[in-house]
């Protein structure tokens, strides 16, 4: 059983002139309950000595998660912003792309709490990462 609010597939998700285009996060798959998306790790995403910087594997984390958040909604009544994050950085990558899978804690009417691990192309979990995102009424 799908939890998004109304049906919706990887097209409807909207990156055009956002900070997520430009890091070059693209979503690749939305399943049941998750949310999946790629960044790359180039001169955009790297911090000067190489490796891919802890914020933009933070800005993917929160990118899906405000959409997963976002999809849960009805949203011509309600929006949702990130209210708090933290991150685990568990291993360094250098080149590639990495993947992060976001999958919701908690759900709630006010509050929603979503993890996102993200992995190498090698498949090795380099971040954990885990927002909370509250849900405001459209005024």
């Amino acid at each position: 059983m799908s939890i998004w609010f109304k049906e919706y597939n990887v097209d409807d998700i909207v990156t055009e002139n956002t900070m997520v285009e430009h890091l070059g996060i693209k979503i690749t798959e939305l399943g049941e309950d998750y949310i999946v998306g790629t960044m790359p790790v180039d001169n955009r995403t790297k911090q000067p000595f190489g490796i891919l910087h802890g914020g933009a594997s933070v800005a993917l984390a929160e990118t899906l998660a405000s959409y997963g958040g976002y999809l849960t909604i009805d949203s011509e009544k309600y929006h949702v912003v990130g209210v708090e994050i933290n991150a685990n950085h568990l291993k360094m990558a250098k080149e590639g792309n990495v993947t992060g899978k976001c999958t919701p804690i908690k759900r709630g009417r006010s509050t929603q709490v979503w993890q996102t691990d993200i992995e190498n192309d090698k498949g090795e979990l380099i971040c954990i990462s885990r927002i909370t995102l509250m849900v405001l009424e459209k005024k």
